[in-house]
């Protein structure tokens, strides 16, 4: 059973700084894309970051300049080094990957279970 656990959420001022962490439990055999959604109440969920298995990235315009993704390809592990916090930024994050089965041949689409983000002002 593959499972992607995240940390690194918590409570920060504005202009604060939060890096979240990302990684799949389980047997795999590779990683393709990994990224970064969130969720604020009462809003869809959004793509924040995303970056590709050879290292090409894009992000939602309200965060260029201020979130950098990046991952670990030997640790299977992505990153959300988040910069600059504004209240705005307020939401539960969401780890996503595609993720080969230990087979290789399968691709599956898993999510974190959440991790919440809170800037205060």
């Amino acid at each position: 059973q593959v499972q992607l656990v995240e940390s690194g959420g918590g409570l920060v001022q504005a202009g604060g700084s939060l890096r979240l962490s990302c990684a799949p439990s389980g047997s795999i055999f590779s990683v393709n894309a990994m990224g970064w959604y969130r969720q604020a109440p009462g809003k869809q969920r959004e793509l924040v970051a995303r970056i590709t298995s050879g290292g090409s990235t894009n992000y939602a315009d309200s965060v260029k300049g201020r979130f950098t993704i990046s991952r670990d390809n030997a640790k299977n592990t992505v990153y959300l080094q988040m910069n600059s916090l504004k209240p705005e930024d307020t939401a539960v994050y969401y780890c996503n990957a595609l993720i080969f089965d230990y087979s290789g041949r399968f691709l599956h689409d898993y999510w974190g279970q959440g991790t919440q983000v809170t800037v205060s002002s």
